[in-house]
């Protein structure tokens, strides 16, 4: 098992920098290990996700309400983190590309952890601002590329 924990831990971390070992420790202790197959739904737009989850294996696409693909995620990525951190509805879908391994920490647990263990909280929602930041740069980059196009 503790081998299978630092495998996992390593994937978790590559995402979120700022959450330590010990973090991940606490999180990975409360979630629920998924499986999903090709094609299966993690999130669903519109809805309210009731976990964050963290991929351990495999792939999924971000899907936009009009059901184009907008980005693709894999290991060591996370998911369904606006919609907890709005506490909303999912503005995107999320569909596996191929089989998937996933953690999914239910909303309450995890909020129950940052309540005990505030640097986690710190920790966690640093490394969310800076993912969520990234994708943003990284969106504002294109946009100058699809003006070209039309």
């Amino acid at each position: 098992m503790a081998d299978k924990l630092e495998v996992d831990l390593v994937a978790a971390k590559s995402q979120l920098q700022y959450v330590n070992r010990n973090d991940w420790v606490l999180i990975l202790d409360k979630a629920k290990y998924l499986n999903f197959k090709k094609n299966d739904s993690l999130i669903q737009h519109g809805k309210q996700p009731t976990m964050v989850l963290a991929i351990m294996s495999g792939r999924a696409q971000i899907r936009n309400s009009f059901g184009v693909t907008i980005a693709r995620i894999g290991p060591g990525e996370i998911c369904g983190e606006m919609a907890f951190l709005e506490n909303t509805y999912a503005s995107a879908s999320v569909v596996a590309e191929e089989a998937m391994v996933v953690y999914g920490i239910d909303w309450p647990i995890l909020q129950d952890l940052f309540d005990l263990y505030g640097h986690l909280a710190s920790r966690f929602c640093r490394s969310l601002a800076v993912n969520l930041s990234l994708r943003l740069r990284g969106q504002i980059s294109r946009i100058p590329n699809e003006i070209a196009r039309t």
